[in-house]
Parts: structure tokens; C-alpha cells; sequence
């Protein structure tokens, strides 16, 4: 049962297709957490065009997976990046998200026996 995740707009956008259901869920497990690997890497390392180009990379999974709190969040890490903001008001934003992150593909893992 999704709590961390929620598939309408995927089921949306593929007419009820369960081999593109599979897809992009397939996709969101194997890359979202490769990619949030590297936001937290320009974060640490204060390299914002890397944190930038991967938080949106990340956006549009977040919003397709009706991640809602987590695409408000990874929204508010680009801005930073774009900003070239202090790393401590971040970090508790990027934990989050991660946290988000780390339960949905925990969830969906299950859910789809992937």
C-alpha cells in the first residue's frame, strides 16, 4: 500500500500501461538515489551546478510519483543552488528529502517485488 509514494499520475500518463508503470518505477529505484548521491556531493563540497543540475534532474520523478513534500523540497535546494547559499541551511532540507526518498524506493521495492 503507498504512503511514501503515489502512482495516479503515472497511471495517468501511461493509460493504465502496467509495462510503463514498471518503467518508470524501475527507473525511479535504480537513478533517484544515484543522483541524490551527487546533490548531497555539491552540497558537501559547495559545488552548486553540480547540486543544481542533479536536484533537477530528481524534480520531475518527485512530482510524477506525487512526492509532493519532497519535489516542494527539492525545489527549494535548486533555488539554493542557483543562490550559491550557505551548506548548514540546507542540510536539513536535503536530509528530508532523502529520507523521502529512501522510504518511497524502500516502499515500491516491496510493492513491485523489484
Amino acid at each position: 500500500m503507498a504512503l511514501n509514494y503515489n502512482l495516479a499520475k503515472v497511471y495517468a500518463l501511461s493509460d493504465n500501461d502496467p509495462d510503463f508503470v514498471n518503467q518508470i518505477i524501475t527507473l525511479f529505484v535504480t537513478e533517484v538515489p544515484q543522483d541524490l548521491t551527487q546533490v548531497k556531493l555539491g552540497i558537501k563540497t559547495k559545488d552548486h551546478k553540480l547540486a543544481y543540475a542533479y536536484a533537477h534532474k530528481i524534480k520531475p520523478s518527485l512530482d510524477l510519483l506525487g512526492m509532493n513534500v519532497a519535489f516542494e523540497e527539492i525545489l527549494q535546494i535548486e533555488a539554493w543552488a542557483k543562490a550559491e547559499g550557505k551548506r548548514k541551511e540546507i542540510n536539513a532540507t536535503y536530509d528530508s528529502v532523502e529520507s523521502q526518498i529512501e522510504k518511497a524506493v524502500k516502499e515500491i521495492t516491496k510493492d513491485f517485488d523489484l
